[in-house]
C-alpha cells in the first residue's frame, strides 16, 4: 500500500496519528532493532529511519549526539539499507528514511531510490533538498511509487507553502517552529495559525514534528494534523533509561 493510502485508512480509525523518529545504529545496530520492536509494540504508526551523516544540520544537540556516536560505531549506508530491509519484514507500519541530500548525491539518486524500494520502505525525508532541486529525486521516488516528503515552516510564504505542498506525496511535516530539533515549541494560538496555513496548502495530511515531548503536545494537534511526530525525546529517554522507558513513554502519548 501506498503511503497516502495507508494513512488515510490509519486517519479513519485514529484522531491522529504518531510516528516515531530513529537513528539506525544508535546506540548500536542490535538496541536499534530493540528500540523499533518496543516502539511499534508500544502503537506507534509509522517510523523515520535516519541515515547517520555528519553534518545533520536540521538537527538540534540530542540527535547529532545519535548520528555522531553511530558513525563512531561504523554504521554506513548498507547497513541502514539492511535495517530498513529487516524492520519493513518485520513489522506491519510502514518506513521512511530520513536522510540528508549529500547521502543521496554520493550514492547516485537513482541507485539509492531502486535499493531504497527493494528495502522495503515506502518514502524519504530530505530536509536539505528544496522542490526547486529535487526534479530528478522526485522522478525516481515516483518511478518507484515512493513517497518524496517535504517540510514546512513557520516562516515559509503562503505562495511557497502550496508550491511545497503540491511538489510531495505522502504526506507533509510541517516543523512546528524555526531552529532546530529537540527545542522547546510554544503549543499555542500562534502555532495554531501556522498550521492553519498548512492546512490551507496542501491536500496532503499533515504531519507536525520538533517539540513534541508531552501527550499535551499530542492533544494539541488533534483536528490541526493527522501525524504526530516523536524524536528528540524517544533518544533522550534511550540514554537516560534504555528501550523499555522509550516504550512507556510512547504508550503514555498513545494513549
Amino acid at each position: 500500500m501506498k503511503l497516502l493510502d495507508y494513512i488515510q485508512e490509519q486517519r479513519k480509525k485514529r484522531e491522529i496519528l504518531l510516528m516515531t523518529h530513529i537513528v539506525v545504529g544508535y546506540p548500536n545496530l542490535t538496541q536499534s532493532l530493540e528500540l523499533v520492536d518496543a516502539m511499534v509494540e508500544a502503537g506507534v504508526d509509522l517510523m523515520e529511519l535516519q541515515i547517520p551523516f555528519s553534518e545533520p544540520i536540521a538537527d538540534g544537540p540530542v540527535i547529532l549526539h545519535a548520528n555522531q556516536e553511530a558513525l563512531k560505531g561504523g554504521v554506513r549506508v548498507d547497513d541502514c539499507f539492511e535495517f530498513a530491509e529487516k524492520v519493513a519484514k518485520r513489522h506491519p507500519i510502514p518506513f521512511l528514511f530520513m536522510s540528508y541530500y549529500n547521502v543521496l548525491f554520493r550514492r547516485g539518486i537513482e541507485r539509492f531510490v531502486t535499493r531504497a524500494a527493494a528495502a522495503g520502505v515506502v518514502g524519504a525525508i530530505v530536509p536539505d533538498c528544496p522542490p526547486e532541486e529535487a526534479d530528478d529525486y522526485v522522478m525516481a521516488m515516483r518511478r518507484k511509487q515512493l513517497a518524496p516528503v517535504f517540510i514546512f515552516s513557520p516562516s515559509t510564504p503562503d505562495a511557497r507553502l502550496a508550491k511545497i505542498g503540491a511538489a510531495g506525496d505522502g504526506f507533509v511535516y510541517a516543523v512546528a517552529r524555526k531552529g532546530v530539533t529537540g527545542s522547546d515549541t510554544e503549543f499555542s494560538d500562534d502555532l495554531a495559525g501556522y498550521l492553519a496555513r498548512c492546512r490551507r496548502a496542501t491536500s496532503l495530511p499533515l504531519a507536525v514534528g520538533f517539540g513534541l515531548r508531552a501527550r499535551k503536545d499530542v492533544s494539541f494537534l488533534r483536528g490541526k494534523a493527522d501525524i504526530a511526530v516523536v524524536g528528540t525525546e524517544s533518544l533522550r529517554l534511550l540514554k537516560s533509561g534504555g528501550v523499555s522507558a522509550v516504550g512507556r513513554f510512547l504508550s503514555d502519548l498513545r494513549g
